[in-house]
């Protein structure tokens, strides 16, 4: 790839910094369903959330793919991204990420191909390596139990997935007369154009093994700091260290995902993360189920070993008002070196993380609805 083109590939991934945020800020939903309330609601809300990222300047905007979770109602990444794609006109949006074990890459190919010839040039691809669910899930959807083969297969499946992108599998490769449609192969039929855009894949993870491998092949690397917080500076540490400039970027480029929740009051803040951490020691203890509501918690009795738990996992939540939540997301960004924060924002209800999202931008100064 030529050079203008590499650094073509490299805009698409890196963001702009806007007012006063020390890197580009993004969102993660994960379009969580909260006691009381429906799947639609929660999807509502993802639209809504979507508009209000586009008007006030976040880079972009990702969901995740998770199995057999009440409380998560987002187990089909490129069905909902494709619905958002229609409600917005500007913002990246992109998978963080799809498991790629899960599928077979073809048809991942296929539908991220279909993403991009929706909202051309705003979609990206994340791929983790995990299968966002318990065992048993997992090879439901495979239709196997050896789950291990998935993991260990997956650089060999990156790559499946990538020749099926770029559509250049060698000849002689019992693939080489399969084609990803929407992709590459359109521009060489009679009267076809190439498209302009690819969906740039990103790596993610919340160890080192694909810290190495992102790094390695010059990818764009995404770390889950919101759930493994102990590995986030090793793994980004890891993957500079691995970095070789590629055709898609010449120099690393991470982003980490981070929980943060702000509120008009602190102890507003205080309710909704208690009632978020609630939901994850269920999860964690095999009794997954709606995200509970502030009161729920706070009539809950936490045994010893479950309060250690919520002390653990809300202290990687950064929380509080505007400005205290404005603190903590420059001190990470510091702390980390990172290239860009993707925000997450787990609570009961829609409207509490709307406003979460409203607070942080105005704190960063980021353009109102009117300056758009």
């Amino acid at each position: 790839m030529a050079a203008d083109e590499t650094h073509g590939a490299a805009d698409e991934i890196r963001g702009a910094a806007q007012g006063d945020a020390p890197v580009p800020l993004s969102v993660l939903d994960l379009v969580t369903v909260g006691a009381g309330r429906t799947a639609s609601d929660a999807l509502r809300t993802s639209v809504g959330l979507a508009r209000l990222a586009e008007r006030r300047g976040f880079h972009r905007y990702w969901v995740a793919e998770h199995h057999s979770m009440p409380g998560v109602a987002s187990s089909s990444p490129a069905v909902i991204l494709a619905h958002l794609a229609a409600h917005t006109d500007r913002i990246r949006l992109g998978s963080g990420g799809v498991m790629l074990p899960n599928h077979a890459p073809l048809v991942i190919a296929e539908q991220f191909g279909t993403l991009e010839a929706m909202a051309p040039g705003r979609i990206d691809l994340g791929l983790g390596r995990a299968p966002g669910t318990d065992g048993a899930t997992a090879a439901a959807l495979r239709r196997t139990d050896r789950l291990n083969e998935g993991a260990d297969d997956f650089p060999q499946q990156l790559a499946e997935l990538t020749r099926f992108l770029d559509d250049d599998f060698p000849d002689g490769h019992p693939y080489r007369r399969i084609h990803a449609v929407p992709g590459p192969v359109q521009a060489t039929s009679p009267g076809g154009v190439q498209s302009p855009h690819r969906p740039p894949i990103w790596l993610l993870g919340s160890s080192g093994f694909s810290a190495r491998l992102a790094g390695t092949l010059g990818l764009p690397f995404a770390f889950a700091h919101h759930f493994s917080a102990q590995n986030t500076v090793p793994a980004l540490d890891l993957y500079r260290e691995s970095f070789r400039p590629s055709a898609v970027l010449d120099e690393p480029y991470a982003l980490i995902g981070v929980s943060a929740l702000a509120a008009d009051e602190e102890k507003e803040a205080r309710r909704q993360v208690l009632a978020a951490a609630l939901s994850m020691v269920r999860l964690r203890t095999g009794r997954p189920g709606l995200v509970p509501s502030p009161e729920e918690a706070e009539a809950y009795e936490f045994s010893p070993m479950e309060r250690d738990f919520v002390d653990s996992w809300n202290a990687n939540v950064i929380h509080g008002t505007s400005d205290e939540v404005r603190s903590g997301l420059d001190d990470l960004a510091k702390r980390t070196g990172a290239d860009e924060l993707m925000i997450t924002a787990n609570a009961h209800g829609g409207d509490v993380r709307l406003r979460s999202y409203e607070l942080i931008a105005d704190a960063y100064g980021l353009p109102t609805p009117a300056s758009a």
